[in-house]
Parts: structure tokens; C-alpha cells; sequence
């Protein structure tokens, strides 16, 4: 199973769909986006001792539930590469870029 995290750019500009489209056709595979808002990270957002508290409660809103309901095997991918470090640093998932799944798709 691949859990999708959309970044807030993905959402906004309607293209979740379609890293879902493509991640569906590898063989095996069952993607399940995360229904969630922003991670909270915003670039430096997340890192700035006046805004810590906020950005983990907003990943803690949606986000960080969602990573509690994966399996072991189960993947996470999320192209933003401050949400990859906000789920990295709050969960014990190690995300990926979509370029990284394909590429281990093709080996």
C-alpha cells in the first residue's frame, strides 16, 4: 500500500490526481491518498522555535493519525520536501519522493 501526501501546492493546483493515477498502475499496488490539510512544516515554518508548537499541531490535526493506520510494508510518498521532513521528524515513516518510487518500480 502506498499512502499519498499531497503538498498544499498539489491540492491547490488540483494535480493529486494525477501522481494517483500514475502510482496506481504499478503492478501490486493500492495507493490510499491521506485525507489531510497542510503538514505543517511551510519550509522553515516548522523549525522556528516561535512557530514549532503550531506546525506540530497542525500535522498532528490530520496527518500524523493517518501515518498511525500504516502497516509496517506499507510506503509513504510525499513530494513536498518539507513534508517530507515533517513526517520524518513526528513518525517513525521514512517518506519518498514519487521519482524515487518509480525509479525502485523500474529496477
Amino acid at each position: 500500500t502506498l499512502w499519498l501526501h499531497g503538498h498544499c501546492h498539489q491540492k491547490a493546483f488540483n494535480t493529486l490526481g494525477a501522481v494517483t493515477s500514475v502510482l496506481s498502475n504499478l503492478p501490486g499496488t493500492q495507493v490510499k491518498q491521506i485525507a489531510s490539510s497542510c503538514c505543517g512544516m511551510a519550509g522553515s515554518f516548522g523549525y522556528q522555535k516561535e512557530t514549532q508548537a503550531a506546525s506540530i499541531a497542525m500535522a498532528e490535526l490530520s496527518l500524523l493519525p493517518a501515518l498511525k493506520g500504516t502497516q509496517p510494508k506499507d510506503l509513504v510518498v510525499a513530494d513536498g520536501f518539507s513534508c517530507r521532513h515533517q513526517i520524518s521528524d513526528l513518525s517513525d515513516k521514512k517518506p519518498l519522493h514519487v521519482i524515487r518510487v518509480l525509479a525502485e518500480a523500474l529496477d
